[in-house]
């Protein structure tokens, strides 16, 4: 490993794992955070929950076989919004709550406002982290944004990383902290309201360096011998100024007296200019994700400066669950040994983005669970690598093999349905095409009959306690299949009466049957497999249990038809019958790895253009085909996205152009920077898309006009992963703002997002102000 006289007993870094999954084996944290926000749990008991799981992980990884361990990546909500916090970014409105630290940590995320008179304050914005499923908390930063060393939400006396380091070390365990780096940091922040205009987050590095600089020295101090420093940020396009700020920003650290060696992370794809920057730097080492980016291997032979660093490997993918090909990764680390200073292995990013551990799973079958590597399995292949790179034992060599015979016996074994790829083979461009847009909207009109600024909801209906405890019951055999019907049947009922009631132009069932919106078809679909234990976080305490599509797909009958009809048969108005798109099932999937994903997405596209058919059939005249990770699986490079999007509007466009001219098509997005895929927005040809805006202000009707967009439109009026209700004046000023951009007989009126996630003590009002805010701003548009 290298040398640095003035460290001689630094350990090495060796074999690590850039960061682990913090919610808990059984979702301790989930379950903690939100006894918290009920009154359940104090503040106290929350911050020992989480002392209790960071202990669990920090001795089972120190006890792995890993040479390094890394620190802080536990968080009560999101590490974007912890870094917020460690330098004392909290927009005034927030300080002006006078709340403890730990609330108003919480009031950032969530926003506060209440039924019972607490002052109402809008969260900030929340939007998806790169292209992953996971959702960060976007900082809002001003000219006057001062920053400085601040304790962390639950009042510790130091900032956040330096608390957890003491206490691992008191545990004897030595970690290797992890901060948001500095220039990444700033690049997913926004200007905060009232900002000037060209003010841009970026302006502020100078002052947040000082900050870092004294954050670095502050665990220095405790004993930290390294830190890592995220940036992935630059696995995307970045400008020369951007650049040059990373070189800033690292030549400072770089320089800062008393402070620890310094790993700089980047994931999620190649660094590509970025890498010589850094290469440069004095910084001591540097991760690269050579699962994302597997062209960084040719490009490092190239660059001199890395002969004095340490270069962490990221060869065993950290955001997929199949087993690794331990030969071809260690051959891979073997042709960088001549190249670098010295090497280490790693994950490819932090394995935040896969379940814990596959021998908590007694489902799958055995020939897939061969093919698997969760969290923990994830940890033991890096283990072996860095065995196979310090020594040449035969034993090790003897286990990497077997390995290797694993992956190719399970991607021999994969599912394959001869019938699905011979439609697939006689696919042509009219199947993946409609009439005219202006057609289908005259055909349309005449069968709906809907009147301008039409309301609706996006899907999902509060998840109450019995519908809950009714699907476990069925699962657990308490419950048979015509009991199970009978009460999804009468939640249904109410929540059709209870939108009659407020008066909802368009209707929905409310999805009482779905746990999630890809869950269900995963497991209605030939080609998927459900995991018991394998959750993963999305935001704050919101987990998903990820699908694995590991062979061919295919629909073996109806999935959704029988609870949009029985929905149907309840009322006059339209009933959306409500799916979910391909692009999404891949998205929010573990998905196989033998075959290009556009192959994938066209299979699973089939099986929804059958689902759309059969809805039409059973009097289903609006479908909604949500797709809210469009966006999030744009690739961050610009080159590689016509690519992606070829296929992802093709798929799309596969499971709704069967459907009839008067068969109204809606679609669905939510927390992502649309900007980047107005023109696939367009590309996918939905009649209405309705799409997240509340917490971005309405930013996108901008995009939205500048693009020429011609079809319906719903802006998100208010913002459902908060728990406040908005007043009717406040969805009112919304849809002013929307009138503004879209006439009214193409904008639609809903919320952000689906219901699941809140009650209906909040969705009854939250609903009942924004109907009448869209009465007002009909008769408004009349006038």
């Amino acid at each position: 490993m290298i040398d640095n006289p003035t460290r001689p007993t630094d350990p090495a870094i060796g074999s690590t794992v850039l960061g682990y999954p913090r919610i808990g084996p059984r979702r301790e944290l989930k379950r903690a955070v939100e006894r918290y926000w009920a009154g359940r749990l104090s503040a106290e008991e929350l911050a020992a929950a989480g002392r209790e799981l960071r202990a669990r992980t920090w001795t089972e990884l120190a006890g792995s076989g890993l040479t390094s361990v890394p620190g802080n990546t536990f968080s009560l909500y999101d590490q974007v919004l912890d870094t917020a916090v460690m330098v004392d970014a909290v927009p005034p409105r927030f300080r002006a709550l006078g709340l403890p630290p730990l609330d108003t940590y919480f009031a950032m995320a969530r926003g506060r406002g209440d039924r019972e008179g607490h002052e109402d304050v809008v969260p900030l914005e929340m939007t998806k982290w790169f292209d992953t499923n996971y959702h960060y908390i976007v900082p809002e930063l001003g000219p006057g944004t001062a920053f400085a060393p601040a304790g962390e939400a639950a009042g510790d006396q130091d900032v956040k990383p330096v608390s957890e380091y003491r206490e691992a070390a008191a545990l004897g365990v030595e970690t290797r902290p992890v901060l948001l780096g500095p220039v990444t940091f700033l690049l997913l922040s926004k200007p905060a309201p009232g900002a000037p205009a060209g003010f841009a987050p970026l302006d502020l590095l100078d002052p947040l360096l000082e900050c870092y600089a004294e954050v670095l020295r502050r665990l220095a101090a405790a004993g930290a011998a390294w830190v890592q420093l995220d940036e992935p940020a630059f696995a995307a396009d970045r400008t020369g100024a951007e650049l040059a700020a990373l070189r800033r920003a690292y030549e400072r650290l770089a320089a800062a007296p008393d402070r620890p060696r310094l790993l700089v992370a980047g994931y999620f794809g190649d660094l590509g200019p970025a890498l010589p920057v850094l290469a440069d730097s004095a910084v001591e080492a540097i991760a690269v994700d050579l699962v994302a980016g597997p062209e960084a291997a040719r490009e490092i032979p190239a660059l001199p400066g890395l002969r004095r660093k340490t270069l962490v490997a990221g060869v065993v993918d950290g955001r997929n669950v199949w087993r690794a090909d331990l030969p071809a990764a260690a051959a891979t680390c073997a042709s960088l040994l001549g190249s670098v200073g010295s090497l280490a292995v790693s994950t490819s990013c932090s394995l935040l983005h896969v379940p814990y551990d596959l021998d908590a799973e007694t489902g799958p079958d055995p020939r897939l669970r061969e093919r698997l590597a969760f969290a923990r399995q994830k940890v033991a292949e890096v283990v072996l690598l860095g065995e196979a790179l310090r020594a040449h034992d035969p034993a090790v060599t003897g286990r990497l093999a077997e390995a290797g015979e694993a992956v190719r016996r399970g991607r021999a074994s994969a599912r394959r349905d001869d019938r699905v790829r011979a439609r697939i083979a006689a696919l042509r461009p009219h199947h993946r095409r409609r009439a005219p847009y202006a057609e289908r909207a005259r055909a349309q009109d005449e069968r709906l009959g809907l009147p301008p600024l039409a309301t609706t909801t996006i899907g999902s209906f509060p998840q109450t306690d019995q519908v809950r405890r009714a699907r476990g019951e069925l699962r657990a055999g308490r419950l048979d299949e015509a009991g199970y019907t009978r009460r999804m049947r009468g939640e249904i009922e109410r929540v059709i009466a209870l939108q009659e009631r407020l008066g909802l132009d368009v209707l929905v069932h409310g999805e009482p049957e779905r746990s999630d919106m890809v869950q269900y078809f995963a497991e209605r679909l030939e080609g998927f497999a459900a995991t018991e234990h394998g959750w993963v976080q999305s935001y704050g305490s919101r987990c998903v249990r990820p699908p694995i599509l590991h062979g061919d797909v295919a629909r073996t009958g109806p999935m959704t038809v029988e609870w949009s009809a029985y929905a149907q048969s309840l009322t006059s108005r339209p009933v959306k019958g409500m799916l979910t798109g391909p692009v999404t099932i891949l998205a929010w999937s573990f998905v196989r790895d033998d075959q290009p994903p556009a192959a994938t997405a066209d299979q699973v596209a089939l099986a929804l253009r059958d689902e759309v058919r059969d809805l039409e059939a059973a009097g289903i005249r609006i479908v909604q085909v949500d797709e809210p990770a469009l966006r999030e699986l744009l690739p961050l490079r610009a080159a590689d996205r016509p690519g992606y999007l070829r296929w992802a509007l093709d798929a799309f466009r596969l499971a709704t152009a069967g459907a009839a001219d008067a068969t109204q098509i809606h679609t669905h997005m939510c927390y992502a920077e649309f900007g980047d895929v107005i023109a696939a927005i367009d590309g996918l040809d939905a009649d209405v898309t309705t799409i997240e805006a509340a917490r971005s202000r309405m930013a996108v009707l901008g995009d939205l006009r500048a693009a020429g967009f011609g079809r319906g439109v719903g802006p998100g009026v208010y913002d459902i992963h908060s728990p406040r209700v908005p007043s009717e004046d406040e969805v009112a000023e919304a849809l002013a703002a929307a009138v503004r951009t879209v006439p009214a007989e193409r904008l639609w009126v809903n919320p952000d997002c689906g219901l699941k996630t809140r009650g209906y003590e909040e969705v009854e009002p939250a609903l009942r102000h924004m109907v009448a805010a869209a009465r007002r701003a009909r008769v408004a548009a009349r006038g």
